[in-house]
């Protein structure tokens, strides 16, 4: 499905707060992700995949990535937000040096983070992000995005969990998040069908 009308309408995001990850005008109506069937059943393949890659490289999760942040468990939020409701998307690129960066096509954005292996096709982030309120040019909130991802035995994708937690200027934590985790690798071969972040 092309990037069209609605898929930006994911998450209102107020003119006062804006900023990556932020999370304080979230309202419906929400667009749903679709992950594929491929995607969901990533994490099982790569498990039983282990003894495949013995004595052989394992793919690697450095390069680049559309992704798509998708709620799960935010029902008692406020405003609620339907399990399937599209979080967020956009580019991720994971590099040689342990760090990331996120381009964030809902909150128009760039932040960054770090990232380590934490087992066989396993990996974690930690991400930060700071929002500002433009009108005044004085810090608004301190983001806080972990997630818990694994790489598909192929290398093309990977499939995780995620939260986003929010923090107001004095470190108290002022909302919380969860969520799941689909990207799809980007190659010097993609094109713009490929590249672009929907379902």
């Amino acid at each position: 499905m092309p990037l069209a009308a609605g898929i930006l309408l994911a998450i209102s995001v107020s003119n006062a707060v804006a900023g990556c990850g932020d999370t304080s005008s979230l309202k419906g109506p929400f667009q749903f992700a679709l992950t594929s069937a491929d995607s969901r059943q990533e994490q099982p393949a790569a498990q039983a995949a282990t003894a495949k890659f013995q004595g052989r490289p394992t793919p690697s999760i450095i390069g680049f990535w559309k992704f798509q942040f998708i709620s799960r468990g935010n029902t008692t939020h406020n405003p609620s937000i339907p399990d399937g409701a599209l979080l967020d998307f956009g580019y991720m690129q994971w590099h040689s040096d342990g760090t990331e960066l996120i381009n964030s096509a809902v909150h128009s954005d760039f932040c960054m983070g770090v990232w380590a292996k934490t087992g066989f096709l396993t990996f974690e982030i930690n991400h930060f992000a700071i929002n500002y309120d433009p009108s005044t040019g004085m810090i608004a909130s301190y983001v806080n995005v972990r997630e818990q991802d694994t790489l598909s035995p192929s290398g093309d994708r990977y499939t995780g969990t995620l939260t986003i937690d929010v923090y107001d200027p004095m470190g108290n934590r002022v909302d919380h998040l969860a969520g799941t985790v689909a990207a799809t690798r980007l190659t010097v071969d993609s094109s713009i069908p490929d590249a672009i972040p929907s379902n």
